[in-house]
Parts: C-alpha cells; structure tokens; sequence
C-alpha cells in the first residue's frame, strides 16, 4: 500500500504537463486525496527539491497555471502542517523565493489588486516557509490572513479557508508582531466561537496557538488571554471533548499509520497547554479543570497513542514549575493520580518513565519549599500529607527503586540533569 500510494502520486504528478487546465485541477484533487491517506515517512518521501524544482518549471513553461500550482502547494502545505513535517526543500527553493517577491509586488500595486492571489501565495510562503519570516513580509502576511480568517460565513467552503488561514497563522512561530496589528481581530473571532460555534476545531486552536505563542514577545497579553478569553477553561473543555471523539481502540499498524484529525487536534492542545504553563503567571480558577481534562487523556491514551501520551507529560511538568500553579491544583485534578497509575504499567514506554520521573521530581522540589504565608504553609503540608499517602497506597517507592539501574541511562540519551537519588523522587512527610 505505501509504494502504491508513493507511485500513485508520481505518476499524476507526471501527467501534470500534458493536461489542460482543467483536466490538471481534476488531477490535483486526486494527488490530494492520495496525500491524505498517507503516513509521515510516505508524505516525506514526495517532498524533495525536484518536486518543488518541477513545479516552477511548469509555471514558467507555461505548462501549469499559478492557480493550479498554488492549489497543489496550499494542499502540501496543509498536510505536512498537520503531519508535522518540516518541508526544508521548499525553504530552499527558487520557488519561496519567487513568491516572496511575488507577495511584496502584489501588496505595491496601486491599482487591480489580485486579493485572492495575494491570500494563495501569502498561505503556501507561511505554510512552507521557514518560521522566520521577514517583518516587512509579516506586516503583510498576516493581515491578510486575518481579513480571510475573520469571516462569518458559514457555508463549508467558506470554513474551509478560515481553518487553513488560521492553521497558517498558528505555524508563524514565535515571531515577533506588534499586538495593533492582531489583537483586536483575533480576540475577536475567539468570542464569535465562544457564543456561536461557527469554526472547526482545528481552526479554533489553531487561533489559539497563535495567540499563546506571542506570550514570548508580549508578556502583555496575559491578562486578556486569562481572565478576558479564558483560554485555561476553553482548552479543558476542547481537550475532554475530543478525547471523547478519538477512537482509543484503534489498531496498531497501517490503521495508526495516518492520524486522525480528532487526534492531530488534541496533541495540538496539549502542545499550546504546554507554551500556556511554560509562560504564563497569572492565576487561573479554571487549573483544576485542564488538569483533569489533561489526566482523562492520559489515562485515555494508555499504550494505544504513546505521541499523544508523552505530550500529556509536557504541560503538567511545565505546570509543577510554574510557581503560579500549585501542587494542590494538581491533586484536586487528578494528575498526580494519573501519573502514578502510568507508572504502574508493565508496557511503559522509556520515553514516558523518564517525563514521569521529572513530573515527580519537580513535584517533590515544590513540596519541599516552605512558606512564610501561615495559611500556604498550612496548605502545602496538608497536600504533602495527602500525595505522600497516595504513593504509599500505589507503591511508588518499589516502583522508583526498579528503575534506579536505568537512571544513568536516561541522563545520557535524554536528560543530562536527572538526579540519581531515588528520594528526590519520593514525597515525605
């Protein structure tokens, strides 16, 4: 099935060139339903120089239209978004080049504007490009995206270029943008879902990611992230919500191969949860419920989804050190519990026992720390007490002892500081 797949693709994208306009546009809807079905190393195996080389080839012997070749490529750069694959043939290409001139001449024409061509190229740059993008091309780029992701249609067609504009917009890395030139706008299309439902899933994170992703640049925006638009509460909600749609039960094999989108949206998720822990400092009623949202998929995800698995590890370790969250947070939503059970496991991943000896470590770091506050210390002792009690029901000493031969090994293939003393890992009282 993968060589048919493989081939499929290479023998359209051959007969490309011999097709009229048409006949190339029905051709293209083929490859992109060939390049759905396909798993990342099938997907990579496509995306080479030549690929890219043989298209703008086409356009300039006249043998592909922009239209079509920009249809192919928004169609790559979906997919390899989704997919999680890094196209560094494109970034490379003479074909970027070109279209980042193309935007730049576009946007400085005075009259006869190509809007909808400016919205195709400025989509295939950003999706395929690299993350660092130019401010002269940002300043164009993602207004113009959010003039497309910003319409209230809601026909599916219309949808669709939303989630891709949006999608688009959450790939732009953690440049850096002035807040007059998308605050308003994307604050915007977050209420219009919170109150109408209009967008897809995808697209509402992806809204999402690109907002939390400018917490690096714009310690500013944490107050309307937090206590405007309530992202904590949104993101326990989504996370529970498509942990219900996933189907856990999946095989192993050619069925896991390809991912589905319920289960791409959900690790996108837990990804922009972890930047949110990773940044943020304003407390959050709303901690308790994304733990126990983030703990169901755990538990959910079991031996069947180790990718989504590891990445429930990420959030709640940035959470225990993130001084604004506290351990107890972290009890009341089970996380702690869901830690302990994964442990218990005799399939567990190697990756995931090292993230749940840091989660545990870090844990007992904080526990450790006394406050001058009367009431916290009280607080803190009283939740000592209470994980103290659980790692004792669920045996957790023998478990962290078992893997005391291991810990060398884990400090040199992944994490150089992990200490060797089993009781860093433990909780006494």
């Amino acid at each position: 099935m993968t060589t048919s797949r493989i081939k499929m693709f290479n023998e359209l994208f051959c007969e490309l060139e011999h097709c009229n306009e048409d006949e190339q546009r029905k051709k293209i809807e083929e490859m992109n339903e060939i390049i759905d079905g396909m798993n990342k190393e099938e997907f990579r195996s496509i995306l080479t120089s030549e690929l890219f080389y043989e298209i703008l080839a086409m356009i300039e012997k006249k043998k592909m239209s922009m239209e079509n070749a920009i249809l192919l490529l928004k169609c790559i750069g979906y997919y390899a978004t989704l997919k999680r694959i890094e196209v560094s043939d494109f970034e490379r290409s003479s074909l970027n080049e070109r279209f980042e001139k193309m935007i730049v001449e576009e946007v400085k024409k005075k009259e006869k504007k190509n809007e909808n061509l400016l919205i195709d190229l400025c989509e295939c740059f950003a999706l395929l490009g690299d993350d660092d993008i130019f401010d002269e091309i940002l300043s164009i780029i993602v207004p113009c995206l959010l003039k497309i992701a910003s319409k209230k249609d809601e026909t599916e067609e219309a949808q669709k270029e939303v989630e891709i504009a949006l999608l688009t917009l959450s790939e732009m890395g953690y440049c850096n943008l002035e807040q007059e030139l998308y605050l308003k706008e994307i604050s915007e299309i977050i209420t219009h879902q919170q109150k109408h439902k209009n967008l897809s899933r995808l697209a509402y994170q992806s809204v999402w990611k690109f907002l939390i992703n400018r917490f690096n640049t714009n310690k500013l925006l944490e107050d309307t992230v937090v206590n405007e638009l309530h992202f904590v509460g949104e993101a326990a909600r989504e996370l529970e919500e498509l942990a219900i749609n996933v189907n856990w039960n999946r095989k192993k094999g050619e069925e896991r191969a390809k991912e589905a989108k319920e289960e791409i949206t959900l690790m996108r998720w837990l990804q922009t949860s972890n930047i949110y822990f990773g940044g943020c400092q304003l407390q959050n009623e709303d901690f308790v419920e994304i733990f126990r949202s983030i703990s169901y998929v755990f538990r959910a995800a079991k031996d069947n989804h180790r990718g989504i698995g590891l990445w429930c590890t990420y959030p709640l370790i940035n959470a225990v050190e993130n001084r604004v969250v506290k351990v107890d947070a972290l009890l009341k939503g089970r996380a702690i519990d869901a830690v302990l059970e994964r442990m218990q496991r005799p399939t567990l991943n190697v990756v995931i026992v090292y993230k749940c000896l840091q989660f545990f470590k870090n844990v007992s770091n904080r526990l450790e720390e006394k406050n001058k506050d009367e009431k916290e210390e009280e607080e803190r002792k009283a939740t000592k007490r209470k994980i103290f009690e659980k790692m004792e029901e669920e045996g957790y000493e023998d478990t962290i002892t078992s893997f005391h031969k291991t810990l060398k090994i884990f400090n040199i293939r992944y994490y150089y500081g992990l200490s060797l003393n089993i009781s860093d890992y433990l909780v006494n009282v």
